[in-house]
């Protein structure tokens, strides 16, 4: 007599061994935030070009990168609720498609400052929908062992090489081609956007969400085709459906609330320090003394190494299984280095003092947001990292504005580091505080592997 065998699908997930589909929706996830990455730090570049033509001040220069936030801000705010009601697919697409159309529309009708910052806030609705749920994707496909390596490969790494590859344009194509060049480029995520239609799956923790259990049989199959067999017949036991609704109201209930309102704070803290930073690095090294080449080559220069800083985070994480002592210590060591440009201005401390930068605090973010994700359950986790990364960004649209202001009003950039290293320490300080009380302190793995 055939016997029907029972299979936990959160459990068949999270001890999961590395095989391709994951590889190549680690691929497909960093070619999507390659471009988000890509589109929120190429208006860095575009204020030396357009600042004396359209007459404008320090204060509006840092609107014209703060506009973008403010769509990413509508954006990250309301996909959760989309996303953890319709899928995370369907919600991936629709920002992907929103930007892309923007991104083109930018690079063709963009010409004066009002119609640039205009276009900027619609493209950055359909961004604020890339990053966030690709993280909660991602953190809901990613085998336990290896949750925030894996997120950071399959999403930060593509965030940082697109703000690399914006800062190499910025650097190398602008001073031919103008800064237009910047957003025909960036419409090749069109491309993108066909292929994920193809061969981008639904997430599998959704699918269970929703009790769909034949996609979810076909899905596990593509995961692990070696259990294929075992899963066409298999009794499929999907994670029980929790009481709370995907709102922000679930997110400020007793068993939430203290964690909602730490990484609301560090969210907000570290990304005014992060937009406030990159969003007038070059203006700022060129008036420091350093060349045009050499001052937009810092903004690649951070991109890069916050990719190293976060995946070394990431891999310190995993390894002991707790990442608030981590992210306390990145942001503090990264203050001190934003500090350090107040009191030595040389090449070599300026490339120095940045690589830290970028290193600590950005590095932190790229953890911070995987910590997010694993602080919640599956039915409200895309609205937690959504919300985290939506208050974030008021935090990341005040940052070059407020340092624009900072610079118009003191006539220096001194005054500027020191509130942002001021904000990256008590960054530090409020994540430390989350104690064994706040849940993200327990074991995030152990939380993602039943949640």
């Amino acid at each position: 007599m055939n016997t029907q065998t029972d299979v936990d699908v959160a459990d068949e997930m999270s001890s999961a061994p590395l095989g391709r589909l994951h590889k190549w929706l680690g691929v497909m996830l960093a070619a999507l935030t390659l471009f988000d990455g890509y589109d929120t730090f190429n208006p860095a570049y575009v204020i030396h070009f357009v600042a004396g033509p359209w007459g404008l001040n320090a204060g509006q220069a840092g609107l014209l990168v703060s506009s973008g936030l403010v769509g990413f801000l509508i954006g990250a705010a309301v996909h959760g609720m989309a996303a953890d009601r319709i899928g995370r697919r369907v919600t991936l697409l629709a920002g992907l498609w929103i930007a892309s159309v923007f991104t083109l529309a930018t690079a063709l009708f963009g010409h004066s400052f009002v119609s640039f910052c205009v276009l900027r806030v619609l493209t950055g609705i359909g961004l604020g929908v890339l990053l966030p749920l690709a993280t909660t994707y991602i953190n809901e496909l990613a085998p336990r062992r290896m949750v925030n390596t894996f997120s950071l490969w399959g999403v930060a790494f593509g965030w940082a090489l697109g703000g690399t590859l914006a800062g190499l344009v910025g650097v190398f194509l602008t001073p031919q081609f103008g800064w237009e060049i910047l957003y025909w480029l960036g419409s090749a995520s069109f491309l993108l956007t066909v292929l994920l239609h193809r061969f981008l799956p639904e997430s599998v923790r959704f699918l269970a969400m929703k009790g769909r259990t034949e996609e979810i049989r076909e899905t596990l199959c593509r995961l692990m085709p070696e259990r294929a067999s075992l899963y066409r017949r298999a009794r499929l036991i999907l994670p029980a459906a929790a009481q709370a609704h995907a709102s922000i109201g679930a997110l400020l209930e007793p068993t939430f609330r203290r964690t909602t309102l730490t990484v609301w704070a560090a969210a907000f803290l570290s990304l005014f320090c992060i937009f406030g930073l990159t969003g007038w690095i070059p203006t700022v090294m060129m008036k420091r003394g350093e060349t045009f080449a050499a001052s937009f080559g810092f903004g690649a220069l951070m991109q890069v190494m916050s990719f190293v800083g976060g995946l070394v985070c990431a891999r310190l994480a995993d390894r002991h299984g707790s990442s608030r002592t981590l992210l306390a210590s990145w942001w503090a060591l990264g203050g001190v280095a934003v500090l350090s440009l107040v009191l030595v201005n040389n090449h070599v401390m300026n490339i120095t003092s940045v690589a830290l930068a970028g290193f600590f605090i950005i590095g932190a973010q790229f953890v911070l947001n995987n910590f997010t994700a694993g602080a919640y359950e599956t039915n409200v986790r895309a609205t937690g990292v959504g919300m985290m990364l939506s208050v974030g960004r008021v935090g990341a649209i005040l940052g070059p504005f407020v340092a624009g202001a900072l610079q118009q009003t003191f006539g220096t950039p001194t005054i500027m580091f020191l509130v942002i290293a001021g904000a990256s320490l008590i960054a530090a300080a409020a994540i430390f505080s989350l104690t064994s009380a706040g849940r993200p302190a327990k074991d995030v793995n152990a939380v993602l592997a039943h949640g």
